[in-house]
């Protein structure tokens, strides 16, 4: 009885998965990172999105194909663990949960920030807290409670890059803003040429890029939580490419060609400065609401993601016990509460503590992100190799280009790695990240989870379809 009452509740609907996997390609980075990006590469910038969209999109596929074969909570760390052996998945699943923790520090700080612009005579940690507290709250109801909040927070940040996008088309095909005068696209080449800072900006651009990106892969925890995981999750990984193309792509299309890309970023984030071209006198404070939402956003996915992977853990034996008990509501409350607990250390960490320790702490972030993506590509390759020719042609959902594209993905994360090394401000990760797993494979042995046997069953899918 005990064993069907530690199962997660399925209870998010396919509108909460397709808006969840919009929001988390979409984060702080494109509203006030962008500028800096765009520094880099210029217009060919968009390239950089492009092409880290497209491995992006391949390594989503690999997940998609393993997690509607198999919708399991602990997706990624799971598979690692099936397909590449326990050490993989412990790896993998206690990366992925440090990744988050140090994210959402990160993120319940910003959100001091951003308050502080409305009430700067306010205490930073008292908004800190109280965004830790809602966030928390609201993953401690049910698993549907977290969809709703996701849905609306990704509504937001959707409708302000379309309302961006829509009137900045207008300034530049009809002149509107702009006394009539249409500014057309020149911008994109008139200032030292698309390229301006040549092939190499493009490439330092990328790890920039694809720190963007992280978090995406976090819809495959849905997997096991997903009312139809089968269809949500198809449509909502299938999609992922074309909403990279009109959100990022788009939007610094149209800010590009509105405003010459050497002049981004003297005057706050792009997005301001095309808003206040409309006209919109009160356009920081609507992209100050915005990004609030988005850190509220990513705290909210973060506690969700942690709480999930310590509950994956501790079912395949790599973690207590008790972080495996799900209560009435479907929630495994003792992951999600350490997990809390930890962020509220955060919350003084940040006031207390050095900036440059959490500098080397968010270089985990990005050296977890491209590990995690390694692994899928390594698990996908291996998941396929143990299929049979019956259960290969009986797949629902497949991977494009197999196996070329895993190939090519995974010597673009290759290729990510050597710029992280190339480049002074980036070769820290490379440092901390190989560190760290250095430190949780001593754990690893010294606690004796190489002499543990996980007894987890892969889940039956067509049961839960």
């Amino acid at each position: 009885m005990q064993e069907q009452q530690d199962k997660l509740h399925r209870g998010l609907e396919e509108r909460h998965i397709n808006m969840m996997a919009l929001g988390a390609a979409i984060g702080v980075g494109l509203f006030l990172g962008s500028a800096t990006a765009i520094k880099m590469a210029g217009p060919a910038i968009m390239l950089s999105y492009a092409i880290g969209g497209a491995a992006i999109y391949i390594i989503m596929r690999a997940l998609g194909e393993m997690a509607i074969h198999n919708p399991v909570a602990g997706s990624f760390s799971r598979y690692a663990q099936d397909y590449l052996g326990p050490l993989a998945g412990y790896l993998t699943g206690w990366t992925y949960w440090f990744m988050w923790i140090v994210t959402c520090m990160a993120e319940i700080t910003a959100v001091a920030v951003y308050m502080g612009v409305w009430f700067p005579g306010t205490p930073g940690w008292i908004w800190s807290l109280a965004a830790l507290v809602s966030m928390a709250s609201v993953n401690f109801i049910a698993v549907k409670a977290y969809g709703e909040f996701e849905f609306w927070f990704a509504a937001i940040k959707i409708v302000t890059i379309v309302l961006m996008i829509v009137s900045g088309a207008g300034t530049i095909f009809f002149g509107f803003a702009n006394g009539g005068i249409a500014t057309g696209i020149a911008n994109l080449w008139s200032h030292g040429g698309f390229l301006p800072n040549g092939v190499q900006g493009v490439l330092m651009a990328l790890p920039m890029v694809m720190f963007a990106y992280l978090g995406v892969e976090m819809i495959g925890l849905t997997a096991g939580e997903a009312k139809n995981p089968k269809k949500s999750l198809a449509r909502a990984i299938d999609t992922v490419f074309w909403r990279i193309l009109i959100f990022y792509i788009g939007a610094l299309l149209v800010i590009m060609a509105i405003y010459p890309w050497n002049e981004i970023g003297t005057a706050g984030s792009p997005f301001v400065m095309t808003f206040e071209k409309m006209g919109i006198p009160a356009a920081a404070g609507i992209i100050n609401f915005v990004v609030l939402t988005a850190a509220l956003s990513s705290c909210n996915s973060g506690i969700f993601s942690t709480g999930r992977m310590l509950y994956n853990l501790a079912q395949q034996k790599q973690a207590l016990p008790v972080f495996a008990k799900v209560g009435r509501n479907g929630v495994p409350n003792a992951a999600v509460l350490i997990s809390v607990f930890l962020l509220l250390i955060g919350v003084l960490l940040n006031y207390v503590a050095p900036k440059q320790v959490f500098v080397w702490l968010t270089a985990v972030s990005t050296f977890a992100a491209i590990w995690t993506w390694g692994v899928i590509l390594l698990s996908q390759l291996r998941f396929r190799s143990r299929l049979s020719r019956v259960e290969l042609a009986a797949l629902s959902y497949r991977m494009p280009l197999f196996p070329y594209g895993s190939y090519l993905a995974g010597a673009f994360l290759l290729l990510v790695i050597g710029l992280m090394a190339y480049f002074p401000d980036t070769r820290v990760a490379l440092i901390i990240g190989p560190a760290w797993i250095a430190m949780l494979m001593v754990v690893y042995y010294l606690l004796g989870y190489n002499k543990q046997r996980c007894e987890v069953q892969p889940a039956i899918v067509e049961q839960s379809l």
